[in-house]
């Protein structure tokens, strides 16, 4: 293995411990709790990019899936993959999707990462959404309207600053860290 590989996998690694560490810093807030989750997968997406962020993503999950304590309140096992806010989980490597398949319009015009960082933020709010209207709302009949205002509403602001601030972080990441990313 070359020292570009070494590098790679260590930065992912690296990430992966930063995702897992801003999931533990949680405030109780209903059903879903407001974490620096948010801030740590897009984190790991900017400064890693799209491929290698994802892989971080997918890396901390399956820690969790394991039985690692790395989700919020220290929280472990496929159950909480599983659970009702599970799918905002699993949303986040849609978010490293589309931030990897729309990066490479970026370059063109730097005002699209924004636009990128808000689509990539509407696809885990819209699995997860779905995922907690049918796993709990709609055995409790709650209406789509009252779901997002647990789920969603919420937390729009907060992770529009999680997300701003991941963005200027990853920017002042030294140069030589992303030599090969």
């Amino acid at each position: 293995m070359n020292k570009s590989k070494i590098f790679d996998i260590t930065l992912i690694a690296l990430m992966s411990a930063v995702i897992c560490v801003c999931s533990w810093i949680t405030i109780p807030m209903g059903a879903i709790p407001f974490t620096l989750q948010t801030f740590g997968v897009f984190l790991a997406l900017r400064f890693l990019g799209g491929k290698r962020g994802t892989a971080s993503i997918i890396i901390y999950l399956l820690l969790g899936a394991a039985g690692l304590p790395v989700f919020s309140n220290f929280g472990a096992g496929i159950g909480k993959i599983m659970g009702p806010t599970g799918g905002y989980m699993l949303g986040f490597i849609f978010s490293g999707i589309v931030i990897t398949v729309l990066e490479k319009f970026e370059k063109h015009a730097k005002y699209l990462r924004v636009v990128t960082d808000l689509i990539a933020m509407i696809s885990y709010y819209t699995l997860g959404t779905a995922w907690f209207y049918f796993f709990i709302g709609k055995g409790n009949g709650m209406s789509i309207f009252a779901v997002l205002s647990a789920c969603v509403i919420p937390f729009i602001i907060p992770d529009i600053v999680k997300i701003a601030l991941a963005e200027l972080v990853s920017l002042k990441m030294p140069k030589k860290f992303k030599k090969n990313i």
